[in-house]
């Protein structure tokens, strides 16, 4: 709970409707509500027709302000183009201490990369095709996948044109990744805190996600990933040696 002295991150959320499914909309500001407050809360497309229907029954709900772009000529996106502009005249606003970017459309790249230029946070939210560009520009990125999975919903036999089907990870699939973070860090001898192992693989891979693995914490994924030892009393890692 966040105490009066406490600063709470002012956060802008724009959301490319075309390339990010409705079905995260519930599992998304949840998991921004982690990270701060969604002051802002925009949404861009061409809601003229039905393939954004999804999207415009769940505007109220989040309180999701639309911004309407005519698709006036075919192969041209002037919702990305709004969004960009949005962006950068917010973030010269100065009110922001990060942006969340929704989309899975790698276009946003050089847009991250702006905003962190600036000292700004970019957290980047998309489905696993997204190209590593746009999820290596970002300080962290999240799949979409997760959300929605973590939202009791099945991405697997959704309608949504957009959405992608769930591809878990074996936790053992985590155990080099892991390793590597740990050769990253000083031990205490031996052991590693958690909460540093979680730091370093973030810094060195901004779409690192237990939930990645089948693992809502990545403590449970340290456990089911074998090789390592976790002291659940103070939180530390141990390599478990060969």
């Amino acid at each position: 709970m966040t105490t009066a002295t406490e600063h709470l991150a002012k956060l802008a959320v724009l959301i490319d409707a075309e390339n990010a499914s409705s079905k995260i909309a519930s599992g998304l500001f949840k998991e921004i509500a982690t990270i701060g407050e969604a002051s802002v809360r925009r949404i861009y497309g061409d809601f003229s027709g039905t393939r954004l229907k999804g999207w415009s029954d769940v505007l109220a709900d989040h309180a999701i302000m639309p911004h309407q772009n005519f698709a006036n000529i075919a192969g041209k996106n002037a919702s990305d183009i709004a969004l960009v502009i949005d962006a950068m005249d917010l973030l010269h606003s100065g009110r922001f201490d990060g942006f969340c970017l929704v989309s899975s459309d790698s276009d946003f790249t050089r847009l991250a990369a702006r905003i962190r230029e600036q000292g700004v946070a970019v957290y980047g939210f998309g489905e696993q095709k997204t190209p590593q560009s746009f999820r290596h520009a970002c300080k962290r990125f999240i799949y979409t996948e997760n959300l929605t999975i973590a939202d009791g919903e099945n991405a697997e036999v959704t309608t949504d044109p957009v959405a992608a089907p769930v591809v878990k990870l074996s936790p053992k699939k985590a155990v080099p990744i892991i390793t590597a973070a740990l050769n990253q860090l000083d031990d205490l001898d031996g052991w590693y805190p958690l909460g540093a192992v979680g730091k370093q693989l973030l810094a060195e891979m901004p779409d690192f996600d237990p939930r990645s693995y089948g693992c809502p914490k990545l403590s449970q994924l340290v456990e089911k990933a074998g090789g390592f030892e976790l002291r659940r009393d103070s939180l530390l890692v141990y390599i478990r040696p060969k």
